[in-house]
């Protein structure tokens, strides 16, 4: 049974990353500022459930919380995707400004995402830090890992090809680029890659995604699919465990 095992997600509107894991059985929690009112778990035939949660994750009072919240649990997995706005090298044009308003506008956009390390390392798990290439890198330390989305297509199958939420913005089987990166611990495996053939030209995020809005900015922060799946193949332990006998 795995419904008494954790997995969490921070900075987490969409619960994308946690899907694979809850549909094998497991009680995943997303915090995310957006999480207002009350939102109904959403629960999977496997027994698992995701459960929405608000949090401003910028308050480190609020990473207390969810420690207190799963200590004592067996915390199986757990990710963070930190809001890149201040630290990704695409908006640097704007990064003299903002330091003109804020000198430490970007030393407390690293900070962020240290305690969310700090945070997965009090709860002695394997885990995952998002972002793009970003000032990230030099404010803290170097990615362990980098892909783009078409590298882990392989794992979504041909039935499945088109996106259940925004089929208009993301290629079928996340056929796309978009360079990501991840600072990990606590013995994450990175998965094997099943690459697709990306679209030709420019994404159709890049197209369409554009602009300043929520939805946009929801929409391109979503976890892709096929990475996602494979994240949760490469680290269930049960799927480890059942690979050790039949080895």
């Amino acid at each position: 049974m795995t419904n008494d095992k954790y997995v969490i997600s921070l900075y987490d509107y969409t619960g994308e990353a946690l899907r694979p894991w809850a549909e094998a059985g497991y009680t995943c929690y997303a915090f995310d500022i957006q999480h207002t009112g009350t939102i109904p778990d959403e629960t999977f035939e496997g027994g698992g459930l995701i459960r929405y949660f608000y949090s401003d994750l910028h308050n480190i009072a609020s990473l207390d919380r969810i420690y207190d919240m799963l200590s004592g649990k067996e915390v199986t997995f757990a990710m963070a995707y930190c809001v890149c706005t201040d630290m990704a090298v695409s908006g640097a044009s704007h990064f003299a400004r903002k330091r003109a308003a804020d000198p430490l506008f970007q030393r407390k956009a690293a900070n962020y995402a240290i305690w969310c390390a700090e945070l997965f390392q009090a709860l002695d798990c394997p885990y995952f830090i998002e972002n793009p290439v970003s000032v990230l890198s030099t404010l803290w330390r170097k990615p362990n890992h980098s892909f783009h989305p078409w590298h882990y297509g392989g794992y979504i199958p041909e039935a499945d090809a088109e996106h259940p939420l925004w089929p208009d913005y993301i290629a079928p089987r996340d056929a796309y680029p978009k360079k990501t990166c991840l600072w990990t611990g606590g013995n994450f495996r990175m998965p094997i890659k099943l690459p697709v053939k990306p679209e030709d030209g420019h994404s159709r995020q890049h197209l369409k995604l554009g602009g300043k809005s929520m939805k946009t900015k929801n929409i391109r922060s979503a976890t892709p699919r096929g990475f996602a799946k494979a994240v949760w193949q490469a680290n269930d332990p049960v799927i480890w465990q059942y690979s050790n006998l039949v080895a």
